[in-house]
């Protein structure tokens, strides 16, 4: 499977997010090290996994609103 991998400016253009909250409120809350981005050969630089990040903002587009995201990408139903 081919990824597409943006940096932190091309994905806050293609989910019109600012830098600052993908860096500051998303990133290792919502974006997951491993899932949702990854360090290239081990660097400072972050790299974010497009495909994974689609996918999961439309799962989360489906959950009932009750229910409470878990850090594992797991749902607690309220």
């Amino acid at each position: 499977m081919e990824q597409t991998y943006l940096t932190t400016d091309e994905l806050a253009a293609r989910i019109k997010y600012d830098v600052r909250t993908i860096r500051e409120r998303l990133k290792d809350s919502v974006l997951l090290e491993g899932t949702h981005y990854v360090r290239p050969f081990g660097g400072r630089k972050i790299l974010y996994l497009w495909e994974n990040i689609e996918r999961d903002m439309h799962r989360a587009a489906g959950i009932d609103r009750l229910a409470i995201p878990m850090a594992n990408g797991a749902v607690a139903h309220g």
